[in-house]
């Protein structure tokens, strides 16, 4: 075994740092975490002016753009876990964003449905968001932000952007 793969010589280890520069294999996650916290800790904001975290503007992301979801495919379709579902899904009907309703044929299932109220408040977000968007990327040359952009489509959706 080499002194690499023991691990007794760390001179030839490339270590996390979390910093520019950074050329570990964690670098990439660590770069994307601090982008994710950088941009969600600013976007809070936007949905926030109309009571809502960011994890209600996600399931409203996803009721948006289905007519009806199971709490289950909602939670896939959103990437949260069952019990957040059911508490944000709880706040949104509380607040009639969004509402409940049984599915024929198996009395065990509610599909979700945004509400004509939650769709408005939705796209309502849209417009506060804009400049805090637009703040985030202002250090970058416009085709910095195009290519950023593209980048973590695919990187994101590997699948869909082939």
């Amino acid at each position: 075994m080499s002194a690499q793969e023991s691990g007794d010589d760390h001179r030839t280890i490339d270590r996390a740092t979390d910093r520019p520069g950074d050329r570990s294999p964690f670098a990439l996650g660590l770069l994307l975490r601090r982008a994710h916290d950088r941009a969600a800790s600013a976007l809070a904001a936007a949905p926030r002016s109309f009571g809502l975290e960011l994890r209600h503007f996600a399931l409203l992301i996803e009721l948006a753009q289905h007519e009806r979801l199971n709490q289950r495919a909602l939670g896939e379709a959103a990437g949260m876990d069952k019990a957040t579902v059911v508490r944000g899904v709880d706040d949104l009907e509380k607040a009639g964003l969004a509402v409940r309703r049984p599915v024929p044929g198996d009395r065990r299932i509610r599909a979700v449905e945004i509400t004509e109220k939650g769709l408005a408040v939705f796209d309502a977000a849209h417009g506060p968001a804009q400049p805090i968007a637009d703040d985030l990327v202002a250090h970058l040359e416009p085709r910095e932000v195009a290519d950023l952009v593209g980048l973590l489509t695919k990187f994101a959706h590997p699948d869909v952007t082939r």
